[in-house]
């Protein structure tokens, strides 16, 4: 009986796990979160909250933190890039630093180039229809470029204040027949912003349109706590000014992401020739109930073209086409830099082929050889 307290601590120890044993650290599971910002070579992700009934995190403070990380060495050796909106695996977090690693970029459900942000579920568009004044050119440039994401998007027009009800009226009709339903919006009458939460409820949604149309301005009012620096309108130009610098994701208090991003006033048009046609809902509308005579019809001056015609786009749509084309060709010719002739243009603007010359390779000779050239000419003289 003197050895039983022995046998029992044994037996206890074999079918104890570990994990449960006093002082016993248990290992780190990796930590996952949202990166809300981007500077420099640093990120501020936001770690997820843990789900009702699921294992709470490794520390308490886990659900609350915001950690600013630095991306692996093994990251950035194989060009993984990390943007605003990624969905990250996080190690060894510095809870009293607030710091922490990233270790792995989730698979993304959508990406854009310009701004870059990962994993948006919608796109609001938002053009002011005063100071500055709506320009249908200007729009319709925003509309085809945000039709080429295949991003789900809304057009908000903001200072509805500023206008009349006659001219909204005007607008709304306009974009209808351009294939497009508006969203009217004013921040000081605070008119049509239940609908736009309504719009931006638990989702991800990246604000993009020009300078000085009131990005920043809607944020603030969205989400009072931020307090956005904002800039007016240059008298001189009509246009605004740029306030923000880089894109940050910021919390809804209803729930969701809003993306703030820097403004510009032409954004570039990435599309190929044949792709451009499919971003305009007046010839996706004519397409869907004839067809063209020709299957890669440029709808320029082909015979038979169904899109043809006096809609009030197609202007647009042919300088869009045109500057397609050009890309195009330029993308060509530097692909194929080693062509056998090449283009050459004569004062007068006209061109002419000519072969190219091979070029020429020279190499100079090292001092180390010219020293021993040196000694061997002594020796041979001697």
């Amino acid at each position: 009986m003197a050895g039983f307290p022995d046998s029992e601590a044994q037996r206890r120890d074999s079918t104890t796990p570990k994990s449960s044993l006093p002082n016993q650290e248990e290992p780190s599971a990796p930590l996952t979160g949202t990166v809300l910002a981007v500077q420099a070579n640093y990120y501020r992700v936001q770690l997820d909250v843990p789900v009702v009934g699921t294992p709470p995190q490794p520390h308490p403070l886990a659900s609350e933190e915001t950690l600013l990380c630095t991306r692996r060495a093994r990251l950035k050796k194989i060009g993984q890039q990390v943007m605003v909106g990624d969905r990250v695996r996080v190690e060894e977090p510095d809870w009293a630093g607030k710091r922490g690693a990233i270790s792995e970029v989730l698979p993304r459900e959508s990406e854009l180039s310009r701004p870059p942000i990962a994993n948006v579920n919608q796109i609001l568009l938002i053009f002011a229809l005063a100071e500055p004044d709506l320009e249908p050119y200007q729009l319709s440039r925003f509309l085809v470029k945000a039709e080429s994401t295949g991003i789900a998007f809304h057009l908000c027009l903001s200072k509805q204040d500023l206008v009349s009800a006659e001219e909204q009226t005007e607008w709304r009709d306009r974009l209808r027949q351009w294939g497009y339903e508006p969203l009217f919006m004013s921040i000081h009458s605070s008119q049509g912003f239940d609908d736009l939460r309504s719009l931006l409820n638990d989702r991800m949604t990246v604000i993009s349109g020009p300078s000085g149309v009131g990005k920043s301005s809607l944020i603030n009012a969205l989400i009072p706590a931020l307090d956005l620096r904002v800039g007016a309108v240059s008298g001189k130009l009509g246009r605004g000014r740029h306030t923000t610098r880089h894109v940050e994701l910021f919390e809804l208090p209803t729930g969701g992401l809003l993306a703030d991003t820097p403004g510009f006033n032409q954004p570039t048009l990435t599309c190929t020739p044949e792709e451009l046609a499919s971003y305009f809902p007046e010839t996706r509308h004519r397409l869907e109930t004839e067809v063209c005579q020709f299957s890669d019809c440029l709808h320029i001056d082909e015979p038979n073209c169904v899109v043809r015609g006096d809609w009030e786009r197609y202007e647009h749509y042919l300088e869009f086409l045109q500057e397609a084309i050009d890309r195009q060709m330029a993308l060509h010719e530097q692909a194929t830099p080693d062509d056998s002739i090449k283009v050459k243009a004569n004062r007068q603007g006209q061109q002419r082929y000519e072969p190219r010359l091979e070029a020429k390779k020279y190499r100079r000779v090292s001092r180390k050889t010219q020293q021993q050239q040196l000694r061997q000419l002594y020796q041979d003289g001697e």
